[in-house]
């Protein structure tokens, strides 16, 4: 799977536990970064809460290593398909210089009306924006 964005994410010192990793908690937030980035650089805006937006439906993570303080970590964004009213997003957590993911994300998000409180078809205009940004390895 090849990922066109790459967003980089500062470790801070609040976002390590006892352990003396990242807390498993603190990997949404990574990931959330992520795609704020991933909207913003392929819509051209960010995530809106007026009008036309996403939300998240469901999400799963999955952890293969930890991340620690000073480690520069980055995180890899793909939207994997299209639907009429969601999308499938894969997301994973890279340390510089190493293509083995530390952690993968899988979610999915849901175009929603936040005047009307209702889901809602997705734009046919973003649709082809992430179809161009992919390359076309987008399915739907």
């Amino acid at each position: 799977m090849n990922f066109y964005h790459t967003t980089p994410v500062q470790v801070r010192f609040n976002d390590v536990d006892l352990a003396g990793h990242v807390n498993n908690s603190v990997y949404q937030e990574f990931f959330d970064l992520g795609r704020l980035e991933y909207f913003r650089q392929v819509m051209n805006e960010g995530l809106r809460f007026d009008g036309l937006g996403m939300v998240i439906a469901s999400i799963r993570i999955d952890f293969f290593q930890p991340v620690f303080l000073f480690d520069p970590v980055s995180v890899q964004t793909k939207i994997v398909s299209l639907g009429n009213k969601s999308l499938e997003m894969k997301q994973q957590v890279l340390r510089a210089g190493s293509s083995e993911p530390l952690s993968e994300a899988t979610t999915v998000m849901v175009c929603f009306d936040h005047t009307s409180k209702v889901s809602a078809e997705l734009p046919e205009s973003w649709k082809e924006k992430v179809r161009l940004f992919e390359k076309g390895e987008v399915e739907g």
